[in-house]
């Protein structure tokens, strides 16, 4: 007993070592980038370019750099700039959840379409249904929200930098404290992940929502697979579909649907917690994010079956595909 809980605390350790340096690589950067814009005076014009686009789902302009870097990096990077920029503004948890929601949709694309190409699924298609369905989501809930007049109080966040006019050392310090929030929470949410795992949460998970998949369409092979990315990531679901597409197993529009579900819904578990970090309600992250995926899927299935194969191939799927 006492090896067993030795081997699982070491092999949580390394996990949590590789998961911050790999973020680390990330988020200093990001960091570095944002605060030389905003010492350029930069900040304010990307605000101006993205603002009508965050005004339409009811988020103050700055909040488009969160949303942009969350795009270009991933979920870790846009926490730490909300968190730079979140202290100065008073956000409601609506709007919370609404920028919750886009980043999850719409995060990391540089990596995570990759993935995709490699499954086959082209560039243009991954970057329309993530970058689009993120929009699409985000206007969603707020009309909701603003409609039904729900969640409307003020965001209350676990933590956050004070508010100071500071120098650049004093803003260095801050940053380092930050990044080690980071640290604290990774950890707690490794942690977790593993805990659930050992109850054999993703077990259940494929039970409830393997129905639903074949529902759309999906051969079983694809729904196993896709369930796989749900819980657990795009990179593993992704990993998975690339073998089975180089394989020939899977047809087009499975290889295309499947992917196209992950590109809105992956890392269900992970993702979702660490947005509600941010104090995002679990309505919008969760719940009508699985809503919004399973519709948006079941409207462009059956779109897939009115067209021609040749369809899927010239806009969603690489010819290198296998049918």
């Amino acid at each position: 007993m006492k090896h067993l809980i030795i081997k699982e605390t070491t092999s949580i350790l390394q996990d949590i070592f590789h998961v911050y340096l790999t973020l680390l690589k990330i988020m200093v950067p990001a960091l570095l980038i944002v605060k030389g814009l905003e010492l350029l005076g930069a900040i304010e014009w990307i605000a101006i370019i993205l603002g009508p686009l965050m005004k339409l789902v009811g988020l103050p302009s700055n909040m488009g750099i969160v949303w942009a870097t969350t795009i270009l990096t991933n979920i870790y990077g846009g926490m730490v700039i909300f968190f730079e920029l979140a202290a100065n503004e008073t956000l409601t948890v609506a709007q919370v959840t609404v920028l919750g929601g886009m980043m999850l949709i719409a995060h990391g694309l540089p990596v995570e379409a990759a993935i995709a190409k490699k499954s086959g699924v082209t560039l243009r298609a991954t970057l329309i249904i993530r970058i689009f369905g993120a929009f699409i989501y985000g206007a969603a809930l707020h009309f909701i929200y603003q409609t039904g007049d729900f969640l409307q109080e003020n965001n209350q966040l676990l933590w956050q930098p004070e508010v100071t006019e500071i120098n650049l050392l004093e803003w260095s310090l801050e940053q380092v404290k930050t990044l080690l929030m980071v640290l604290v929470i990774i950890t707690i949410l490794i942690t977790l992940l593993r805990f659930l795992k050992w109850l054999h949460i993703e077990r259940l998970m494929h039970w409830l929502l393997s129905p639903l998949l074949l529902l759309l369409g999906l051969s079983k092979q694809a729904s196993n697979i896709t369930i796989i990315g749900i819980t657990l990531g795009l990179s593993f679901g992704g990993g998975l579909l690339i073998k089975e597409a180089e394989s020939g197993l899977l047809s087009a529009k499975d290889i295309f649907l499947s992917m196209a579900l992950l590109a809105l819904c992956h890392s269900l578990i992970e993702d979702t917690l660490l947005i509600m970090v941010l104090g995002a309600h679990i309505s919008g992250v969760l719940w009508g994010r699985l809503a919004f995926t399973f519709i948006f899927i079941l409207i462009m299935a059956h779109c897939l079956n009115w067209k021609e194969d040749g369809f899927i191939y010239r806009y969603g799927i690489n010819k290198s595909a296998r049918k």
